[in-house]
């Protein structure tokens, strides 16, 4: 009878040790998944990506400016094409450094296909992986943007552009959603309203001041001619 006792004895500290040893491994996995789910994201790595900002950059002028967007956001469009060429063309000539920052703030807009982050995501992807490709892939996206509410289109359809725009090696990154939380890293980054405290788009910061909306042109002409 001693050793029955003593074998029960032990088969319930084995038990009671597996348990401890279940519950410090479910542990380290909440801690874990905890830490992947507030670790940033994978950043970039391109020439034309700044490192400390994430901004897409391009040319090297002394003024700087930056355009914070959502590539489902039609006030967005209308801003490209009332100004997309005269900034491009500026920072080709090296009058300006325009550094644009891809963000994601209407996922609801797109029937719960999270477009915007997905395409900010095809962004940086082709930053990334065809840089020379970058603006035009950019201006296709315009060239091609949905109207807010719809699903927007597909990661198919954002690789079959990025291809069209000579950056097929970013295909697919695009497919995976390698940088989408890198966007949402960033879009936590946009300068908000002053007046409002809200984040929107297009956000313009001119040599690190937030110009409203209505002063933009203005602010352009004393920069742009």
């Amino acid at each position: 009878m001693a050793a029955a006792k003593s074998n029960t004895n032990w088969f319930a500290i084995g038990v009671s040790a597996a348990v401890v040893v279940v519950l410090v491994a479910l542990g380290g996995l909440v801690v874990f998944l905890n830490n992947q789910a507030t670790a940033p994201g994978v950043a970039p790595q391109s020439a034309i990506v700044d490192d400390k900002t994430g901004a897409i950059t391009f040319g090297g002028g002394e003024d700087s400016i930056d355009t914070y967007v959502d590539f489902m956001c039609p006030v967005c469009g209308q801003f490209e094409d009332a100004y997309g060429e005269q900034l491009q063309t500026a920072a080709a000539d090296d009058k300006i450094t325009l550094n644009i920052h891809p963000i994601s703030i209407l996922d609801f807009q797109s029937q719960n296909s999270k477009y915007s982050t997905r395409a900010a995501n095809s962004m940086y992807c082709v930053a990334a992986e065809a840089p020379d490709s970058a603006l035009d892939y950019f201006n296709s996206l315009f060239a091609n943007q949905p109207q807010e509410g719809t699903a927007g289109l597909t990661d198919e359809q954002l690789g079959d552009l990025a291809t069209q725009a000579g950056a097929e090696a970013a295909v697919s990154c695009i497919t995976d959603g390698t940088y989408s939380k890198f966007v949402a890293d960033q879009t936590k980054n946009t300068p908000p309203d002053p007046d409002t405290g809200r984040v929107g788009t297009p956000t313009v910061v001119i040599n690190g001041d937030r110009i409203n909306n209505a002063d933009i042109q203005a602010e352009f002409s004393k920069i742009l001619g």
